[in-house]
């Protein structure tokens, strides 16, 4: 047990420097291929940080052996969402008030509000669609679980070729190359890879080792799939987030997130109505209401121009919401 937790600790550490890595190569890489600084965020970097938990729902739903192992694919789709909707969102708020002392606008936004809610409304419409095929069956279900790659592919060609509010943020030497002012492109992809790489293997193996946590403690597989797996699996969301918020440059994080948040309404989602029966159970449902309304707040927020950094951190409640609410569920 000693060993799983510190096995888990190094790997969080491992997950928070490669981090470090991986936002400072994907911004370069933004400015070497004259990629938007919007499109870095919820693209590159949502592609990127997004990984973890789709090979997790991949793993589970097509080549689980038994109904508890799917249960996880499923839980997973749901779980990551929910996470990123309170938890990751709340955590930029939260950390603007830590660092305000040390960032130039202290505790003042300075985001592309507009572009915020209008992906923040792509997703209302994309959840509430996979939420309701969670409570019906028919025999065409699975086929489609292709729509919500489609969905992707228009979102992630709008993000590339539209037009964004650009916020002139400095951009921070490359590590691998601090003493140069236009690093190699080579050198840029290679430090992206191999931070990707690295954030890969360190939330496996958190993952991993958290399953073996959870089951030495007795905890069901649905209620790991909903509250532990999510919350380590988007640790690479929520490190960005703190890293970049640091550095005064919470459009990226909040890019980011908003980023990843489409690729969990698509694809884990597209793979487990594919390879499940995707029914939900009560938990399951819960977390999905959760979700709906936490976004859905963002969203209103945003359109009355009304988003600070305090109604930001507010949201972490409704992950509170959700977890006083499955305490009488289960």
């Amino acid at each position: 047990m000693i060993i799983t937790i510190l096995i888990m600790l190094a790997a969080a550490l491992l997950i928070y420097f490669s981090c470090e890595l991986f936002v400072n190569a994907i911004e370069w890489v933004g400015k070497a291929f004259n990629i938007s600084q919007n499109a870095v965020g919820t693209v590159l970097a949502a592609f990127g940080t997004a990984l973890p938990e789709s090979v997790v729902t991949l793993i589970a739903v097509a080549f689980g052996t038994n109904a508890s192992q799917k249960d996880v694919g499923i839980g997973a789709a749901l779980g990551g969402p929910l996470v990123l909707s309170t938890l990751a969102y709340a955590v930029v708020g939260i950390s603007i008030i830590i660092f305000r002392n040390n960032r130039k606008l202290g505790s003042h936004l300075n985001i592309d509000g507009r572009k915020l809610g209008h992906d923040q409304l792509w997703f209302l419409f994309i959840f509430v669609f996979k939420v309701g095929l969670g409570f019906v069956a028919f025999a065409i279900k699975p086929y489609l679980g292709i729509l919500f790659f489609i969905a992707y592919g228009f979102y992630f060609f709008t993000e590339m070729n539209g037009e964004s509010k650009e916020i002139d943020e400095k951009l921070e030497p490359l590590k691998f190359a601090s003493k140069s002012l236009n690093p190699k492109k080579s050198i840029i992809l290679f430090q992206t890879l191999f931070s990707l790489t690295l954030i890969f293997v360190g939330s496996q193996l958190f993952v991993h080792n958290l399953n073996n946590f959870s089951t030495a403690l007795g905890i069901p597989a649905h209620i790991v799939a909903l509250f532990l797996s999510p919350v380590a699996t988007e640790l690479p969301e929520i490190l960005n987030a703190i890293i970049w918020v640091r550095q005064g440059k919470e459009n990226l994080a909040l890019a980011n997130i908003s980023g990843s948040m489409m690729i969990q309404a698509t694809v884990p989602s597209g793979l487990g109505i594919m390879f499940t029966s995707w029914i939900f159970d009560k938990s399951l449902a819960f977390s999905a209401i959760i979700t709906f309304i936490a976004i859905l707040f963002l969203y209103m927020t945003l359109r009355k121009h009304h988003l600070s950094v305090k109604r930001l951190s507010f949201v972490a409640m409704f992950y509170v919401a959700f977890v006083i609410g499955m305490i009488f569920i289960i």
